[in-house]
């Protein structure tokens, strides 16, 4: 079956600070329900605790790394699952039931497999 990659967008939240109880326990009924379809995910880090690389030129040019990022935006990509369904209606779904799509959005996408995986 095909795999969808869940992209959770939110406010900039520290999910794990005790007031954020109530939507991680949202959050574990979705995973609790949905199980047979859930392959993987976590929740991130703020994105203050980000870090961005980048390589001036091309392949081996110097590497620059920098706080970041630095998006003026009320909502941030705060998590993921990677969900495995029938098809991209079956995904949507899916995504629909994650609690971030209450309070945020959820951005489904196709996995393509790369390689020998």
């Amino acid at each position: 079956m095909p795999l969808y990659a869940a992209l959770l967008y939110t406010p900039d939240l520290d999910w794990s600070a005790p007031e954020q109880a109530g939507w991680m326990a949202l959050y574990r009924t979705f995973h609790d329900e949905a199980d047979k379809h859930v392959r993987g995910g976590n929740a991130l880090g703020q994105t203050s605790t980000a870090t961005v690389v980048r390589v001036l030129g091309a392949r081996g040019g110097e590497v620059v790394v920098s706080d970041g990022p630095y998006a003026e935006t009320k909502e941030v990509l705060s998590g993921f699952y990677l969900l495995e369904c029938a098809d991209l209606d079956e995904a949507i779904a899916i995504a629909s039931t994650i609690p971030a799509a209450w309070h945020g959005a959820v951005e489904v996408r196709p996995v393509l497999q790369m390689g020998n995986q």
